[in-house]
Parts: structure tokens; sequence; C-alpha cells
């Protein structure tokens, strides 16, 4: 179960990514915060971005049209 959890259902680029910076932002390292949403192209940006600011991706899944990806805090 992740700390903290941000529902992106409905919302389109860029605002998925928004969302879940700005959540991270507010949290302490080693904390895990899944994202889930049902914009394709959100996806591919958050993971990207997450892995450039050196984030860690514990798990990322896209089923039934709707993904999910949690991540760690690491800075």
């Amino acid at each position: 179960m992740a700390d903290e959890v941000v529902d992106c259902m409905g919302l389109i680029c860029p605002r998925p990514l928004f969302e879940t910076i700005k959540r991270l932002k507010r949290m302490r390292a080693g904390q895990t915060l899944e994202v889930f949403g049902d914009y394709p192209l959100s996806l591919p940006e958050i993971t990207e971005s997450m892995e450039k600011q050196g984030q860690e991706l514990v798990s990322v899944t896209n089923e039934g049209g709707v993904w999910r990806i949690v991540i760690r805090k690491i800075k």
C-alpha cells in the first residue's frame, strides 16, 4: 500500500504530471506514491519525468485502459 495516492482519472496532459510532482514535493524521501489515470499519453510522460528526476519506479502497469505507477521518492 502506498503512502499517498493521486487519482488522475479523466485528467489530460500535462495535469497528471503536475499533480504527481506537486504531491511528491510534499512527501519525505522513502515514501511511496501511487498515481493512476486513464489518459494514455500521461503514462510515458510521468515515467520518463520520474526517471529524469532520479525517483524510483516501483511498478508500472497498464490494464484495461487504466495505468498505475508506484513511485518511491528518493530525493
